[in-house]
């Protein structure tokens, strides 16, 4: 179901943000007079078609990674001379780039409207609560401590984790210290900052963000509620309220690691330091085991205790007035557009990790993880997705519409175009440029998905 879940999700999305790109361009080009030919969804065999009045092939088809508006073109085949004037290639330059430019700016306008709508509606999040704090990492060096609860990250406020992950990436693509204003458990507040050279080591390595710098989102405690009769763990001799201090010396900061550490030791004797009822006790744990999706996991038989108001407590909601909330849709599209070229710059000259790149096997894992979490989460993943592939367009590669805009700007210069032969043989290395980019994002996605090798 997971599978199957991603699949819809992908397809729904790119086939949402294809007609998008692609709905810029057709609709340009019949405002300015440039008669299409074909409107498409997706490539290949068609599965779907109806021809309009005006002529015009609307067209879904098998492959739904893209699509394209043909529209009529001297270049591209013979054209009725009385039609002449309806084709793309007779239009002065600021009509061809202005139906070029279509597309990717309707990209742009669609992340503006899902952000605003985001904020509108009002966004569910995950309070800024600090956690474990790595021994020795960059954020225990800066004064990091459990409990603290994150209010500003670069004079912004921030009033969740994702919030406070996009201005550490800011700051982190320009490598600037970066101060973090917190609020200690006993209620004092503390300035933090956050050395820039080490923020600008966090996109060279393909680990998150928060681990890199040491820091662990504040998870459930990991204190046993349940004991499931008969289980390893009754037969350790654990109780209701104990809780889990340490696990063969190794700190259990959070139920999210001890069940991480269970299922990771089927059959394994555990040395457990618990606390209950103020004292400090010795556990042997028996690991048991159980299979899953054809795999042995480990497994106790106990549940987590939830602290009553945990969830109230760490739940954070962020809703915005349409204006505040379209003003912020507008800065967050801009800051996404300008992080990811920065990215992009990074990883060409080597100073940003190649696995800050993602392919269509990870597009489709976020997908279908947003869309399970519902319409909030899904709607952000397409307004990112759709700022990503507005600004990769708009870059000058041939077969790009940045590309094409750059083909216009040269003519503008010299005068006239570049020859028939030029344009070809820069097609040939844009087309080259973007399947070696296709082939090294999947590259990346299988290591995601497989493990280094």
């Amino acid at each position: 179901m997971e599978f199957l879940t991603s699949v819809f999700a992908f397809i729904l999305a790119i086939g949402i943000l294809v007609t998008v790109h692609e709905f810029g361009h057709f609709w340009v080009a019949r405002r300015l007079g440039v008669k299409v030919l074909r409107f498409s969804i997706g490539f290949g065999n068609s599965l779907w078609s109806r021809t309009a009045a005006d002529g015009t092939e609307y067209v879904v088809a098998a492959i739904p990674l893209g699509g394209y508006v043909k529209m009529l073109d001297e270049r591209e085949g013979e054209v009725d001379p009385a039609e002449a004037h309806l084709s793309f290639n007779q239009q002065g330059r600021l009509v061809r780039a202005a139906i070029v430019a279509a597309g990717p700016l309707l990209n742009f306008i669609f992340a503006v409207f899902a952000f605003w709508l985001v904020y509108t509606v009002g966004e569910t999040g995950v309070r800024p609560f600090v956690g474990l704090v790595e021994p020795a990492s960059v954020a225990a060096e800066a004064g990091f401590a459990y409990g603290d609860e994150l209010e500003e990250v670069g004079g912004r406020k921030v009033a969740s984790w994702e919030q406070a992950l996009y201005a550490l990436l800011a700051a982190a693509v320009d490598a600037e210290d970066l101060p973090v204003q917190v609020k200690r458990e006993d209620g004092s507040e503390a300035r933090l900052y956050l050395p820039g050279q080490s923020l600008g080591e966090l996109i060279k390595d393909e680990k998150g963000v928060f681990r890199q710098l040491g820091l662990n989102p504040m998870g459930l405690p990991p204190v046993i509620g349940e004991i499931v009769a008969g289980e390893a763990a009754e037969r350790a001799g654990l109780r209701t309220g104990d809780r889990i201090l340490s696990s063969d010396g190794v700190q259990v900061p959070s139920w999210t690691d001890w069940v991480r550490m269970i299922r990771e030791r089927p059959g394994q004797t555990l040395n457990l330091i618990i606390q209950r009822e103020g004292a400090e006790l010795n556990l042997a744990l028996q690991v048991g085991q159980h299979q899953e999706g054809g795999r042995t996991h480990g497994r106790i038989g106990a549940a987590v205790q939830v602290p009553e108001g945990y969830f109230e407590r760490m739940r954070s909601e962020v809703r915005y007035d349409p204006m505040t909330a379209l003003k912020l849709a507008f800065n967050r599209t801009g800051e996404l557009s300008w992080l990811t070229l920065k990215v992009m710059g990074k990883m060409i000259t080597g100073n940003a990790s190649v696995h800050n790149l993602s392919g269509p096997i990870s597009i489709a894992q976020t997908a279908g993880k947003t869309a399970g979490y519902g319409a909030i989460q899904f709607l952000k993943f397409l307004a990112l997705i759709s700022v990503s592939l507005a600004v990769l367009n708009l870059l000058p590669v041939p077969v790009l519409d940045g590309g094409h805009l750059f083909y216009i700007l040269i003519e503008t210069v010299r005068g006239k175009p570049l020859s028939d032969k030029a344009q070809e043989q820069a097609q040939r290395v844009g087309i080259a440029l973007l399947i070696s980019l296709m082939l090294l994002a999947f590259y990346v996605d299988l290591i995601r998905l497989f493990g280094k090798v």
